[in-house]
Order: structure tokens, then C-alpha cells, then sequence
């Protein structure tokens, strides 16, 4: 299994996992309903809070809780182009939208 990251959309900074050499940050990821999960410590798989970004991914976008479907959809360019993403930020009142950037480092792989 890989890891999975991004980047924050309103800092711009890589999601490093906790298994990185860099300093985990608190980041807060948000549905379209205002839901928020807050995450103090990235494992690096894709969770935050205890909610899957994937998961999430497909229940915002009627496809019920199937993590495959999500992670389908995010790398389906085609189909993801219209999908509702969770935003993921720092500042949890940040009004931001769209798909998150992934992080080339997948909050890992540091130079």
C-alpha cells in the first residue's frame, strides 16, 4: 500500500505523513455541507479525523461510501473534472474549493 497526500489549499503546503522527516501540522478537512474532521497527526493514508478522503469523495458525489469508487473517480480525469471535493486546509474557516493538488512527495518521499 502507498502513501496518499496533498497539499493544503489555503497554505500550500505538503501534508506530511508521520512517518516523514518533517513536522506534522494540523489540517481540517471539509464536505460541501459545512462538515468539518480536523487531523493532528497524518498517517498518510488518506485519513482525517477518521474520515477517509476517498470514502468522503463518494458520498459527496452519490456514490455511497465505497472508497474504491472514490479513488476511481479522483484519478478518472474525465469524470472527476465536474466531482465535488472535500477541501483540505490548515485554517479550518478557510473558503476554499476544488480538487485538493496532490503532493509529489506523498508526504513522504522528501528530498
Amino acid at each position: 500500500m502507498g502513501f496518499f497526500s496533498w497539499q493544503t489549499q489555503d497554505t500550500n503546503k505538503s501534508i506530511p505523513s508521520v512517518h516523514s522527516t518533517r513536522d506534522t501540522f494540523t489540517v481540517h478537512m471539509k464536505d460541501h455541507k459545512g462538515n468539518t474532521w480536523r487531523e493532528d497527526s497524518y498517517e498518510g493514508y488518506g485519513d482525517f479525523g477518521g474520515k477517509d478522503f476517498y470514502e468522503l469523495l463518494a458520498e459527496m458525489n452519490g456514490m455511497g461510501s465505497d472508497r474504491d469508487a472514490g479513488i476511481k473517480l479522483a484519478f478518472d480525469k474525465e469524470r472527476n473534472a465536474d466531482a465535488r471535493w472535500p477541501t483540505l486546509t490548515e485554517d479550518k474557516d478557510a473558503e476554499v474549493t476544488g480538487k485538493p493538488r496532490e503532493c509529489r512527495h506523498q508526504g513522504f518521499f522528501y528530498d
